[in-house]
């Protein structure tokens, strides 16, 4: 998996922040129970993206989450990073130590492409679009079930 699970997490639930229009708090009991994650995993999770100062947070009974800036200036990458790290620019596919330039793995030269596509498509992607495309998969999920009850 490219991703890890937490990352996952991460990129589902500030995309389903981004896609609430308003400025407000968002609990996280309501994103938990709304993307069917465990409340205390994405706690864990959400703090990481508070520390890495893409989210604020705040305590109390009407506390929550909500986006540090606007959803257009927040990358899928941001995200990714916030959570996993740079492995994927700097990891061998493989895993495998020391692979580079001067010592490829069998999959180095393919690997790099690939991975130049995925850095670019993550740098590319913010949260507003990610939010828009959601809304728009949504909608054509309740389109298709209309006609299938037909």
């Amino acid at each position: 998996m490219l991703l890890s699970k937490s990352c996952i997490y991460a990129l589902r639930a500030s995309v389903l922040i981004a896609s609430k229009k308003n400025d407000g708090f968002i609990t996280i009991r309501e994103l938990s129970d709304e993307l069917n994650i465990s409340f205390h995993f994405l706690t864990k999770v959400l703090q990481e993206l508070t520390k890495a100062e893409l989210l604020e947070s705040y305590k109390g009974p009407n506390g929550g989450v909500k986006l540090a800036r606007p959803a257009n200036k927040i990358t899928f990458m941001d995200v990714v990073e916030s959570i996993d790290g740079d492995y994927m620019i700097n990891e061998c596919v493989l895993g495998l130590p020391g692979c580079g330039v001067m010592k490829p793995c069998a999959l180095h030269d393919q690997w790099s492409v690939l991975k130049t596509d995925i850095i670019n498509m993550m740098n590319e992607y913010n949260l507003e679009a990610i939010a828009k495309n959601r809304e728009l998969q949504r909608s054509f999920e309740r389109k298709s079930a209309q006609f299938a009850n037909l």
